[in-house]
């Protein structure tokens, strides 16, 4: 919910109003993103739904967007400990591109962290984008690596 959300918002929310809010979106039926599961236990999750669904990386001066093009952006994944230098992470962010294409999506967009950056690691690596097929498009002195994915 951080990216659905202005900071000020996020930030006075509590766990279960977060919580009640995804509930929410996915009981009115806005896309909220994709989990990966083993058996029937869920092991990882990739945040994925349309650009303008995301209120601060709207207003986000890092992330701004590159032109006036719908896009769909991937902002977040969880990987449980245990699974984790598996694959899984490619594995979600390849079934989110094919989910967004399912739903009309043209453009996929990611934000992924700096090398041995400390701050907003769930973002994804560059490494795991490229193999996904994505492609570097930041703006030339953008400050925030921008990829993304033409599917459509």
């Amino acid at each position: 919910m951080k990216w659905r959300l202005r900071s000020a918002v996020f930030m006075r929310m509590g766990s279960k109003e977060r919580t009640g809010a995804l509930k929410s979106l996915v009981a009115g039926g806005t896309p909220v993103g994709i989990l990966a599961y083993s058996n029937d236990v869920p092991v990882g999750w990739c945040s994925i739904a349309p650009r303008r669904g995301y209120r601060a990386l709207e207003k986000s001066t890092g992330r701004g967007r590159i032109d006036d093009t719908r896009v769909w952006s991937v902002v977040c994944f969880f990987v449980d400990t245990h699974w984790r230098r598996k694959g899984i992470s490619l594995r979600l962010l390849r079934a989110a591109v094919e989910y967004a294409r399912i739903a009309g999506a043209k453009i996929v967009e990611g934000y992924p962290a700096a090398p041995g950056a400390r701050h907003h690691i769930q973002m994804g690596s560059f490494s795991t984008f490229r193999k996904a097929g994505f492609r570097d498009v930041t703006p030339p002195g953008g400050r925030q690596r921008i990829v993304q994915n033409v599917i459509g």
